[in-house]
C-alpha cells in the first residue's frame, strides 16, 4: 500500500489510519479513496483489530477533494463523473458500516468530503485550531454524497444552514452543532483520543458491534428483547457478567 495512507495497528488492536498527503493537506483523490475503502474492508474482517482511529498527517485533517483531481473530473462526461462519485459513496458507506468503533482525531482543517468522514466516525475529537466548511455551494456544487452522514450527525436544521452558506465553522461551533464531541488544546488531542480508545477497549467486541447497529437503527424495536437474550447467553455475555460478579477484568481487556 502506498504512503498516501499510513496504517499502524498496535498491540492493543488499535488501528490508526493516517491520511498522508500533507503537502496537499491530505486531499482526496481516487487513489486515496480506493485505499481507504480497501483497508477499511480488510479491518472489518480482521478479528485482531478492536478500534480504528482516523487522522491526518501534518497540520491538516483533510482539505477534501484534491483540486487537480477535481479539475480533471470537470472535463469528463456525466457517466464518468457518476462512477467517480460512486467510488466516494461506496467508501463512506463501508466506513460508516464498519463493525468496529471508530474515532476521528481531527488535528486541523476539515473541508468538504473530509466532514463526511468525520460524520461517519462514532466519536470525533478536534483540537482548538481545527476548522470546518462545506464549501461545495460556492463552486456551484452540493455536498450530495456526504449529506446523509452529515445530516445524521448535526441534524437537518444545522445542515440546511451550513450546506447553503458554505461558511467556516470553528471547533467550538462544530462541537455545539454535534459534528464533534469534544474540543481540546492542540497538545492534548492525542491524550483525549487515547482516553476514548481505552473506554472502547473495555467493551466486549460483539457488544460494541451490536451497540453500533442499535444506534444506526438497524435493529427493529420488536427484535430488541431477542437481541439482549442472545447476548446474555453468548460466550461474551457470560464472560462479561461472570467477570463483573467475580470482580475481575473480562478476558477481552488486556492488562
Amino acid at each position: 500500500m502506498s504512503d498516501s495512507l499510513l496504517v499502524h495497528t498496535d498491540s492493543r488492536g488499535v488501528s490508526t489510519l493516517t491520511l498522508n498527503r500533507p503537502e496537499r493537506h491530505n486531499a482526496f483523490d481516487s487513489h486515496l479513496i480506493e485505499q481507504l475503502r480497501t483497508r477499511i474492508s480488510e479491518i472489518d474482517r480482521d478479528a485482531l483489530v478492536r478500534v480504528v482511529v482516523l487522522t491526518g498527517a501534518g497540520k491538516s485533517f483533510s482539505s477534501g477533494a484534491d483540486l487537480e483531481w477535481m479539475r480533471g473530473m470537470a472535463k469528463y462526461d456525466e457517466v464518468t463523473n457518476h462512477k467517480d462519485a460512486k467510488q466516494l459513496a461506496d467508501m463512506l458507506q463501508v466506513f460508516n458500516d464498519l463493525s468496529k468503533p471508530t474515532v476521528a482525531s481531527v488535528n486541523g482543517v476539515a473541508f468538504g468530503g473530509a466532514i463526511g468522514l468525520i460524520a461517519c466516525c462514532d466519536i470525533a475529537i478536534a483540537n482548538r485550531r481545527a476548522a470546518f466548511a462545506l464549501t461545495e455551494v460556492r463552486l456551484g456544487l452540493a455536498p450530495a454524497v456526504i449529506s446523509p452522514y452529515v445530516i445524521a450527525a448535526v441534524g437537518t436544521r444545522q445542515a440546511r444552514r451550513f450546506f447553503l452558506t458554505g461558511e467556516r465553522i470553528n471547533a467550538d461551533e462544530a462541537q455545539r452543532i454535534g459534528l464533534v464531541h469534544q474540543v481540546v488544546d492542540e497538545d492534548a488531542l492525542a491524550e483525549a483520543v487515547n482516553r476514548q480508545v481505552e473506554f472502547l477497549l473495555h467493551g466486549g467486541p460483539n457488544a460494541l458491534r451490536e451497540c453500533k447497529r442499535l444506534a444506526a437503527g438497524l435493529v427493529d424495536r420488536e427484535d430488541t428483547p431477542a437481541l439482549i437474550a442472545r447476548m446474555r447467553v453468548s460466550p461474551e455475555g457470560q464472560e462479561g457478567m461472570a467477570a463483573f460478579f467475580e470482580k475481575r477484568k473480562p478476558d477481552w481487556v488486556k492488562s
